[in-house]
C-alpha cells in the first residue's frame, strides 16, 4: 500500500526585489540635476514595483520553479551549497513567509526549528516559553504539561528552566528550542543547520531523537551541510542550486551528486599550493588529497583510502629537517601525528636530500576516520629550531559512509574519535 503524501510542492517560486546601488556625484551641478529628475525617477520604480519578469534587474529568485512530494513517515534530506535556496525553501514551508508562485499543501501539524531560540519571547522563562511554543504549535495546556519533564529532561537545562530566556547561552537556546519541537509531537517537523550550534553530545542526541521521530511515523525535513549526519538520519534527499531543485533520488546519489557539484565549483579543496619564498631555506610548496582514481578531491568514503601528497622545497641542505603532519577533527583533537623520521633508514629523510624539489607520498588508510570533517596541519621542523614553518588547517576533507551496513553505522554514534576496521576471528 502507497504511503499518504503529506508535502506537495508544485511550481514554487520565491522572487525578491533587492536595492539597488545609489548614484554617486562628483560635482555640484550634476546633485542638482539628479535631484531635479528624481520625481520622475521614483515614479518610474513605483510603476516597476508590480514587473516581476526575469529582465528585472532587480528582481532575484531565491526559490525558481521547485516541485517535490514526501510522503508520510518519510525523512527528507535538503542539501546544496550556501545560497542554494535550502532555508528559504523551509520559511515557506513553515509559512513564514509567502511564496511569489506555486503551492503547497501540507497535511498535519508542522514544527519548525530555522534559528537558535525562534518563536521564544526574551523575556519569558525557559517553562514559559515552553507553553508559549506549545499553543503556537497547536498544543492543548494539558498536552503540554503531559509533556513537560519529557521536554526539560531532554534539554538538560532544568538548572535553568525558571529563568529568563535572555540569560541563556545560545547553546542552552538551541537545546531548549529543539526539545520543545521534537518532543511536542508534531506530524511533521522541519529542521534546519542550527543543529550546528549545539555541542558534539547534544547533536548525536538530537540525531538519535530525529531517528525515534521518524520511526514513529512522523515526517522530518533535514537541512545540513553534514553529509554524514544527511547518510545518516535520511531515506531520500534533494540538492538545490542557486535556487532550483537540480537532482532528487536516494541519499548516496545526491551525496555524489552535491560533491560533483561541489568540486565543480573548486577543486582547490583537495589542493593547496603556496609560493615560493627565497628567505626561506626550507618550505611547503603544495599539498594535494587524492582518492584511489587519482584524482584531486576533499571528499572521500570511509572505505576509501587517501593519498596525500606533500611537494616541498630544499633551497640550503641540512641534516636537521623534519616533516610532521597532524590530522584533526572539527573539534581540533588531534588524531595523529606521522613524521618522516622514520624513513632515515633508507635515506629519504628530507633531512639527507639535496637542493632542489622533493615530494612525500602519505597514504591514509582506509575504513578509519568516522564520517565527519578533518583538518590536516603540516609542521617543517629543525631540529634545533622546532617549527619553523608551520602550516595550521592547510587542508581540509570530508569523510561520509554510503557503503557499509547500517550496523557498522552504529560504531560512529559512539563518543570514540576514530572508526577503524578491527577484525574479530572465533577461535573456540
Amino acid at each position: 500500500m502507497e504511503k499518504e503524501t503529506v508535502i506537495k510542492v508544485s511550481n514554487l517560486t520565491k522572487r525578491y526585489r533587492i536595492g539597488l546601488k545609489n548614484e554617486m556625484h562628483d560635482s555640484l551641478a550634476s546633485s542638482i540635476t539628479a535631484f531635479l529628475k528624481s520625481p520622475f525617477k521614483s515614479f518610474k520604480k513605483l510603476k516597476n514595483l508590480g514587473n516581476t519578469s526575469d529582465e528585472s534587474e532587480d528582481i532575484f529568485y531565491a526559490l525558481k520553479n521547485i516541485s517535490f512530494e514526501v510522503k508520510k513517515g518519510e525523512v527528507l534530506g535538503i542539501v546544496g551549497m550556501n545560497g542554494a535556496g535550502k532555508s528559504t525553501l523551509l520559511k515557506v514551508l513553515s509559512r513564514i513567509t509567502e511564496p511569489s508562485q506555486g503551492e503547497i499543501e501540507i497535511k498535519g501539524r508542522v514544527a519548525s526549528l530555522l534559528e537558535v531560540g525562534t518563536g521564544f519571547h526574551p523575556d519569558l522563562t525557559g517553562r514559559e516559553n515552553i507553553f508559549l511554543n506549545g499553543t503556537i504549535l497547536g498544543m492543548t495546556k494539558k498536552e503540554i504539561i503531559e509533556k513537560m519533564e519529557e521536554i526539560i529532561d531532554f534539554s538538560g537545562v532544568r538548572k535553568f528552566i525558571d529563568t529568563p530566556v535572555k540569560r541563556y547561552s545560545s547553546g542552552m537556546r538551541v537545546r531548549l528550542a529543539f526539545s520543545v519541537a521534537a518532543n511536542l509531537d508534531p506530524e511533521i517537523l522541519i529542521i534546519d543547520e542550527v543543529l550546528a550550534v549545539g555541542d558534539y553530545e547534544f547533536q548525536n542526541k538530537c540525531l538519535g531523537k530525529m531517528q525515534d521521530v521518524a520511526n514513529g511515523g512522523k515526517t522530518i525535513l533535514f537541512v545540513s551541510h553534514n553529509m554524514a549526519a544527511v547518510n545518516q538520519l535520511c531515506t531520500r534527499a534533494i540538492l538545490l542550486k542557486k535556487g532550483e531543485k537540480i537532482a532528487d533520488g536516494t541519499v548516496a546519489e545526491i551525496i555524489e551528486c552535491y560533491r560533483e557539484n561541489t568540486n565543480a565549483v573548486s577543486n582547490s579543496n583537495g589542493c593547496v599550493v603556496l609560493k615560493e619564498n627565497p628567505e626561506l631555506s626550507f618550505q611547503l610548496l603544495k599539498a594535494s588529497l587524492l582518492n584511489e582514481k587519482q584524482e584531486l578531491s576533499s571528499h572521500f568514503e570511509h572505505t576509501e583510502k587517501i593519498k596525500f601528497d606533500i611537494d616541498f622545497l630544499i633551497l640550503i641542505p641540512s641534516p636537521n629537517y623534519y616533516i610532521y603532519v597532524h590530522v584533526s577533527d572539527n573539534s581540533e583533537n588531534v588524531l595523529f601525528i606521522t613524521t618522516d623520521e622514520h624513513l632515515l633508514e633508507n635515506g629519504y629523510l628530507c633531512g639527507q636530500l639535496q637542493k632542489g624539489k622533493h615530494t612525500y607520498n602519505i597514504e591514509l588508510p582506509s575504513h578509519f576516520f568516522k564520517p565527519g570533517k578533518y583538518k590536516i596541519t603540516v609542521n617543517l621542523a629543525n631540529q634545533f629550531y622546532p617549527n619553523i614553518q608551520q602550516n595550521q588547517n592547510l587542508i581540509n576533507f570530508e569523510i561520509a559512509d554510503t557503503k557499509t551496513t547500517k550496523g557498522s553505522r552504529q560504531l560512529y554514534r559512539k563518543d570514540a574519535i576514530i572508526a577503524p576496521d578491527i577484525n574479530w576471528n572465533f577461535i573456540c
